[in-house]
Parts: C-alpha cells; sequence; structure tokens
C-alpha cells in the first residue's frame, strides 16, 4: 500500500553521494550526541583504514565504492569524525563487510556460543542517537545476525544503501512505533507487529512519534 508522505517527518531523501544523516530533533534529550559504546572513533578510523589497504583501495577508491566523500573518509579514518549510521553503513558495503564487521566482531565458530549482555558490540549515531547492539555471535557462514535498534522520538536513520547479493530483514517492534521507509512507500508498524522485507532500494526507519522506539531486527544474507 502506498501512503503520503508526512512533510513534518520527511527529513532527508535517499541519495548514495549523501554524508550525513537526518539532524537531531529541536529538544534532544541530553546525551543524545554521546557514543553509547566504548569504541573512540580512532579505533573505527583505524579499522577502517585497515580493511581499506587491505582491500589496496586508495582513499579515493573507496570513496567510488562506498558514496561517501574522500573528505569524509579521511576525517574518519583520522578519528576526527564520527560517522552516522548511514555513513558508516557506507562505507562498511565499500569495504565489502558487514558493519558488524566493520564494528569490529570476530567470526565465532563454536556450535553453542552465549553473549552476554556487556558483550554486546554497539554503535550510537553521534548526531540522532540511534542505537545499533549486535545481539547474536558472528557466525558468517550462516547469513545471520540479530540486532536490536533503539530510536529516539522524531528521528530517523537516515537513508540506507542495499546491498550486494541478496539480503532479507526480519522486523519485530518491541516498543513504541517504527515507520519503514521503502522509496516512496511508507509501512507504519507497532508493539508487536512484524515486518519482513527484501533491500533491492534505500530504506530507512524512522520513530515519528514522542516515545523512543526499539525493534528487533534479524538480517539474513543468502548467496
Amino acid at each position: 500500500m502506498r501512503l503520503n508522505r508526512p512533510e513534518p517527518h520527511r527529513l532527508d531523501r535517499p541519495g548514495p553521494t549523501s554524508d550525513r544523516a537526518s539532524n537531531p530533533p529541536a529538544g534532544a534529550r541530553p546525551g543524545d550526541g554521546e557514543r553509547a559504546d566504548h569504541d573512540p572513533g580512532l579505533e573505527l578510523g583505524s579499522r577502517v583504514r585497515r580493511l581499506r589497504k587491505a582491500a589496496a583501495l586508495t582513499l579515493d577508491g573507496l570513496a567510488e565504492r562506498s558514496g561517501v566523500s574522500r573528505a569524509m573518509l579521511s576525517k574518519v579514518e583520522r578519528g576526527e569524525k564520527n560517522p552516522t549510521l548511514a555513513v558508516v553503513t557506507r562505507i562498511a558495503r565499500g569495504l565489502g563487510t558487514s558493519l558488524s564487521g566493520l564494528m569490529g566482531a570476530e567470526s565465532d565458530t563454536a556450535p553453542v556460543s552465549v553473549r552476554r549482555a556487556d558483550q554486546r558490540l554497539s554503535f550510537r549515531d553521534a548526531e540522532t542517537g540511534f542505537e545499533r547492539h549486535v545481539l547474536s555471535p558472528a557466525h558468517p557462514e550462516s547469513g545471520v545476525e540479530l540486532l536490536l535498534h533503539v530510536i529516539p522520538p522524531g528521528v530517523s536513520s537516515g537513508w540506507l544503501p542495499t546491498y550486494e547479493g541478496s539480503v532479507e530483514k526480519h522486523l519485530i517492534i518491541q516498543e513504541g512505533e517504527l515507520s519503514v521507509e521503502i522509496g516512496e512507500t511508507i509501512h507504519r508498524l507497532a508493539a508487536g507487529d512484524s515486518f519482513y522485507f527484501q533491500i533491492r532500494e534505500p530504506y530507512r526507519f524512522v520513530n515519528e512519534t514522542n516515545e523512543r522506539c526499539s525493534y528487533y531486527c534479524v538480517i539474513v544474507r543468502r548467496p
């Protein structure tokens, strides 16, 4: 079903070369600009640089593959800029890895694994407060990843890119309300709702309400 876009909540438009996600709303809560994890920008930057060099890519080459400007990539690598969720997702795509891999997730091949709450890899968008928590141990061979997303009131994830290959997402809304925008189509979900989509065009997650929203996300990557 195709719905009209609510103009007050149209925070940005899809675009492969944008370096910024949506701006935080007026009256954002204190602390929304702080990172929730203990991974400083310098560590993220060093991983980006290491993976870029391992792939024999120049900054210009990575900029072309990711759609993120060379200037932004240089600042990220030097630890001078904490990238937004949309930007770091495009960087990961340009490097041929998952966002969790870029965050430092290491492969776990054990037949039984436990991920303790204090062991979660987490990323918080410094501009919006959007939080991404990796819940599942890293089993790249399975192609399945379990995440928890938390979106503050009035915040968007920013437009997220497509992936190479076949990628699907399953969502289960834990609290609040969520709008999933896929291209020009908007799907509105409430607590207890579930949602499935194949990633074939840019999309974003938006919390249009005055209350926080949290939901579980299962990513399925197929060869």
